[in-house]
């Protein structure tokens, strides 16, 4: 069953909209999750990065099995398969959800290398991003969070973003190659797939993939929540071969056919992110 705990998706600020994808918040210290179930944390494949802090709180990936020190700060590159954590007790996290190649540009760190891989904040970026964490560690509550996140990111992005960066909350993936193919060292197929994947840590049909499965839970979303959903139709919709190519994205990304998500995102706490999401 659901509970009622604080969990928000929150639109960053305009001026690094082109830069941050969402902000998501979560606390179950105000009421605690008693069932050991509801403590798992099922997250799909994306290929975003992450910063997430830990307010209160701790985490352990349980798939797939890694070693999982407690950590307050963690950076986390994109991910090409589902991942699983569990919380051994109340939590309270606030995370920010960075476009790839915005990551790139800030912090100039090589995006592919951290693909299916995650680590203390402070072992990623310099000092000054380390600074930045230790205020949002320390501030009082989700607003102080994002003012000192926001003055940190806004004048680095300001000097940092590429050219035409405002059209990447649109269709960041489709901008992502129009920005390859634009560039003078861009020409070529594989000169733009290279570009690309330098950027944002993995190929352009890959990104693709992703991006169609995401806009076909939207696409859905009214429907299957009213129980009424036609799968076949919403894989039509979405451009898939079939129903079954639909599944077999669908598993790839979130570990769970499109019904199977349905059902466990409507009846599972541990599917949380989802709700928010979509």
């Amino acid at each position: 069953m659901t509970h009622p705990n604080s969990t928000r998706l929150i639109v960053p600020p305009f001026a690094l909209a082109s830069c941050v994808r969402a902000c998501i918040t979560r606390s179950t210290v105000e009421a605690p999750l008693a069932e050991a179930a509801d403590r798992f944390n099922h997250f799909p494949a994306t290929p975003l990065c992450s910063i997430t802090w830990f307010i209160e709180g701790e985490a352990e990936v349980v798939e797939p099995p890694t070693p999982s020190p407690a950590m307050r700060a963690v950076f986390c590159g994109p991910q090409t398969r589902p991942l699983t954590t569990y919380n051994p007790g109340p939590v309270r996290i606030f995370m920010l959800m960075f476009y790839p190649q915005a990551m790139h540009a800030l912090s100039d760190i090589d995006v592919p290398n951290w693909v299916d891989r995650w680590a203390p904040l402070d072992e990623v970026l310099g000092a000054d991003w380390e600074a930045m964490s230790d205020a949002v560690l320390a501030a009082t509550d989700d607003d102080a969070r994002l003012a000192a996140i926001a003055s940190f990111l806004e004048p680095r992005w300001q000097t940092s973003r590429p050219s035409g960066a405002a059209g990447i909350a649109g269709d960041w993936v489709r901008h992502l190659a129009w920005q390859a193919a634009d560039s003078v060292l861009g020409r070529g197929v594989r000169s733009i797939e290279r570009r690309i994947k330098a950027s944002a840590g993995q190929p352009l049909r890959k990104l693709l993939r992703m991006q169609r499965a995401e806009l076909s839970f939207f696409d859905a979303r009214d429907d299957y929540l009213a129980g009424r959903v036609v799968w076949s139709d919403v894989a039509a919709r979405g451009g898939y071969s079939d129903q079954a190519h639909f599944c077999r994205e669908a598993r790839e990304i979130t570990g769970q056919s499109p019904a199977e998500l349905a059902r466990v995102l409507a009846s599972e706490e541990s599917y949380w992110i989802y709700r928010i999401w979509t």
